[in-house]
């Protein structure tokens, strides 16, 4: 299940729903003892997938339950440190995904405080995995958080690990860091930046996480276009719309996208408004359903909108979000 993640990514259409369905109804034993591997294994059956599905809640779910089954039996912690710190790993990115920056928050602590342990420090492996992971939380919150400037601080130690410690670092993990270090540029309005590392998985064999490499191309459109590189724009559009077209991968929200790029560079600053506008509103009718979800997971295409609309940049559109959402709580 989960190298059928690593090559495909989420379920891009009905089809993928139906083949990832098939293979755990002909494959998953559901009646299990009380046996401690065969519990943790089957949660993490359903955690891929739930993931690939994008059912983001029952990805939850199952994360907790995974997380759980350790802190029930914490000698197996030691016994299986690195099954533990994957499953800490999907639990924080279901916090990320269900935007709850409480409980993501309060898991990067309790993940801080782990990674200190002996049992992680005094192996390479533990180590690194463990620091890996922590670093994907907490931009993770940088990015729910709208602190995508401050985030950039991490990314002097993000590029010292990737060359230190690359032996130890599969080539998806890498591709995701890249990913994040774009974005967290391409919220603090550095397009430039963003491009280059963008550039890193666009240039590289795209033999996995398709839905990556096509993200990673939607991004590169958006910076060219906020770079005003409109003549390399028409070029990247027939280009990128190809690719995404060959792995059928264009959904509703990126058709909408295309056809709004495709003609974006031809309007002025008087009459783009009403455009984006017009797109936010096709846009946010999408939100909600499943199949479209991923869109919204890889590109924060709305708060992008939201921003030309109001003038103001990126990270600022998520952080009044993010401070709303607060005062509303308390």
């Amino acid at each position: 299940m989960y190298g059928w993640y690593i090559q495909n990514g989420h379920a891009r259409n009905e089809n993928d729903v139906k083949t990832v369905q098939a293979f755990m109804d002909e494959h998953l034993k559901r009646n299990v003892s009380d046996s401690f591997y065969e519990k943790v294994y089957l949660y993490q059956c359903y955690v891929w997938h739930a993931y690939i599905k994008l059912d983001f809640l029952m990805y939850y779910r199952y994360c907790q339950k995974w997380v759980d089954v350790f802190e029930q039996t914490p000698k197996m912690i030691e016994a299986e440190t690195a099954m533990y710190v994957k499953g800490m790993h999907n639990l924080m990115s279901a916090h990320f995904n269900l935007l709850n920056h409480e409980k993501l928050a309060q898991s990067i602590k309790k993940f801080k405080r782990f990674a200190q342990s002996p049992l992680v420090q005094d192996t390479d492996n533990n180590r690194i995995v463990t620091y890996v992971y922590l670093y994907t939380a907490v931009i993770n919150l940088h990015f729910l958080e709208g602190t995508f400037i401050k985030g950039l601080k991490m990314v002097p130690y993000l590029e010292e690990m990737l060359v230190t410690h690359g032996k130890y670092l599969d080539r998806h993990r890498v591709m995701v860091f890249y990913y994040k270090i774009a974005c967290l540029y391409f919220g603090s309005g550095d397009n430039d930046k963003t491009i280059d590392y963008l550039n890193r998985i666009i240039n590289q064999k795209d033999d996995l996480r398709t839905d990556l490499q096509c993200y990673s191309r939607l991004l590169h459109l958006i910076a060219h276009y906020e770079l005003g590189n409109y003549n390399l724009l028409e070029y990247l559009i027939k280009s990128v719309y190809r690719y995404m077209a060959k792995m059928e991968n264009l959904s509703k929200v990126e058709e909408e996208m295309f056809r709004f790029l495709r003609h974006a560079f031809k309007f002025n600053e008087k009459t783009i408004k009403p455009e984006f506008e017009k797109l936010l509103n096709k846009l946010k009718k999408y939100q909600h359903n499943r199949l479209e979800a991923r869109a919204f997971a890889y590109l924060d295409v709305i708060s992008w909108l939201e921003s030309k609309i109001s003038g103001i940049n990126v990270q600022d559109v998520i952080r009044q979000k993010y401070l709303r959402e607060r005062r509303q709580k308390t």
